[in-house]
């Protein structure tokens, strides 16, 4: 398995757990742990401009959304 096939592999893992649950993946899940620190680390690869660009556009659209599902202070 290539590094492409394995980015997109985990890619459609975020993807599909994000519609499902309707939520992004917690710090605080042990399960969802691998997920959120993919998503933390391609973030970062992201901002640094580092991502090959075959795969920009499918992240940030993973970015937008994941900001749907943002949590929300319970107090505003």
């Amino acid at each position: 398995m290539t590094q492409d096939e394995r980015w997109l592999k985990r890619y459609e893992e975020v993807i599909d757990f994000v519609e499902s649950n309707r939520r992004n993946p917690s710090k605080h899940r042990i399960e969802e742990h691998d997920m959120l620190n993919w998503v933390k680390a391609n973030r970062k690869v992201l901002n640094a401009g580092k991502m090959k660009t075959d795969r920009v556009e499918k992240f940030r659209k993973l970015l937008e959304l994941t900001e749907q599902y943002r949590r929300k202070n319970q107090y505003e």
